[in-house]
C-alpha cells in the first residue's frame, strides 16, 4: 500500500490527528525537542527563504515518453533529478526554437 504525504494526501481529504488548537497554547518552555524535531536558533534560519508572495510552481503532467536507452542512461548517470533535467533540456530547446522563429518573423 502506498502512503500519501504532503499536498496530495491533504488535497484528497486525508485527516491528520494533530490538535492544532492545543498545540498553539503550549508555552515554549514546555516544548519537548527530539532528534527528529530539534531546537533551532536564529542562525539556523538565517538563509531561509520565505515562500509568501513567490509564484507557485506550475504543475507537471505525467506522460509516457519513449527515449533511446543511451539517452536515458546518460541522464540517469547524472544522479537524482534526471527527469527534472530532461524537462529543463526540453524547455531550453522550446525557448530557443521560439526565439529563432520570432527572429525570423522580424
Amino acid at each position: 500500500m502506498k502512503k500519501e504525504h504532503g499536498h496530495s494526501a491533504t488535497a484528497k481529504g486525508a485527516k491528520g490527528t494533530t490538535n492544532w488548537e492545543k498545540l498553539r497554547t503550549v508555552p515554549d518552555p514546555e516544548i519537548v525537542f527530539t532528534e527528529d524535531a530539534p531546537a533551532t536558533s536564529p542562525e539556523d534560519w538565517a538563509n531561509a527563504i520565505a515562500h509568501e508572495g513567490l509564484p507557485i510552481p506550475s504543475r507537471k503532467t505525467q506522460i509516457a515518453l519513449r527515449v533511446d536507452d543511451d539517452v536515458l542512461a546518460w541522464f540517469k548517470a547524472q544522479g537524482a533529478g534526471y527527469q527534472t533535467r530532461m524537462n529543463a533540456v526540453l524547455r531550453a530547446f522550446r525557448d530557443a526554437y521560439l526565439r529563432s522563429t520570432k527572429a525570423q518573423q522580424e
